[in-house]
């Protein structure tokens, strides 16, 4: 009888540690579950973010921007960058002569590109880098700067997933003839912990070198659109120390942009403030292009081509950028090219390996 009492109260300890340990792995599997619900939740929260209409009034004046930084708008988080290569010591206004908007950061081009291509960096390297410019999905961020660096940051920022991106017109030359007040000091920005959407929200605003090739040859509805000087286009040099060749992909529109690389004449005014879309799409169409077709812009190296993708934009359109340019085409012996514009009846017709290498710009 002892030894049936024993066995019964042994079977009976088992049970309730069976039971026990099945609780807690029902507990484990159902914070499991919650965990994995919880990460669903978030990642469709930041789906829903990038996929929200964006915010197309790109192009701002300077009282906009003084009405934002003394509280008299709707906007309250906000974060006004002075883009171009280099330090905030390299930039040739930051902290000197013309000093800067107050309270503006200084950001390096160099943060959201890369060589020996330059195409924009990684998703985890942008991010990375507009988490320590305290830039975040949700802030409105004021770009400006001396050149179409400050085009190249902001269409960065709007490729990421900034909803609301502005660029102040006519840069710091504009700020100053209203007489609103700079300094020289350098302002350290606040770091962000989170962008707040999964970068990029936009891919569909670059394409690729593989992309742009295809598109040329098989897509009647493409427009593959240099925004280069007339040396560049003609093949005459090729706009860079650094670029050996010079030349376009077979195909290429000219939509023109100044006298160099570093010259946007056709797309600004004397005072520095950019040309209207009706100014800009009729010297479009001077030159054949089409609004009413798929538009790609590319350059060089990705700067000057964003110019004309915002104007674009702003007004409805949809355009993309082909990151790579004349910089990363000329890299790949196999592709075709054109030297010479195709309206005249010198244009040459041949691939990158048999280009000559003595055409980068001294």
């Amino acid at each position: 009888m002892k030894k049936l009492y024993k066995l019964l109260l042994l079977v009976a300890v088992m049970s309730m540690a069976f039971t026990a340990c099945a609780k807690k792995d029902d507990n484990k599997t159902d914070n499991t579950k919650q965990e994995q619900k919880s990460e669903e939740k978030k990642e469709e929260k930041k789906e829903e973010a990038s996929n929200k209409e964006v915010d197309r009034k790109i192009f701002v004046d300077p009282q906009y921007v003084k009405d934002v930084i003394d509280g008299k708008s709707d906007v309250k988080d906000y974060v006004v960058v002075e883009a171009t290569w280099g330090e905030a010591k390299d930039s040739p206004d930051y902290l000197k002569g013309n000093g800067h908007i107050k309270g503006a950061i200084h950001v390096n081009t160099d943060s959201v590109e890369v060589g020996p291509v330059w195409n924009l960096r990684s998703p985890e390297e942008i991010e990375k880098a507009l988490l320590s410019q305290g830039i975040t999905k949700d802030k409105t961020v004021i770009v400006y700067g001396p050149n179409t660096g400050a085009t190249r940051v902001a269409f960065t920022y709007m490729y990421a997933g900034v909803e609301h991106v502005k660029i102040l017109n006519g840069g710091i030359k504009a700020w100053k003839d209203k007489g609103f007040e700079t300094e020289t000091t350098e302002n350290k920005p606040v770091a962000a912990t989170d962008f707040g959407t999964k970068i990029p929200a936009h891919p569909e605003y670059l394409i690729s070198l593989d992309q742009a090739k295809d598109k040329l040859e098989n897509d009647k509805n493409f427009q593959l659109i240099s925004i280069r000087s007339e040396k560049e286009w003609k093949g005459i040099e090729s706009g860079y120390s650094y670029i050996p060749k010079a030349g376009e992909p077979k195909g290429a529109l000219w939509g023109k942009s100044g006298k160099d690389n570093s010259d946007m004449s056709y797309y600004t005014n004397p005072d520095g403030t950019y040309k209207s879309f009706d100014e800009v799409k009729k010297m479009w169409e001077e030159q054949g292009i089409s609004t009413d077709k798929e538009m790609s812009f590319y350059c060089g190296t990705g700067w000057r081509a964003t110019l004309p993708w915002f104007i674009a934009f702003e007004n409805g359109l949809n355009p993309t950028i082909f990151d790579g340019g004349w910089n990363e085409w000329q890299m790949h012996k196999e592709l075709p090219v054109q030297v010479g514009d195709p309206k005249d009846k010198d244009v040459q017709f041949t691939t990158v390996d048999k280009l000559p290498n003595d055409r980068a710009t001294k």
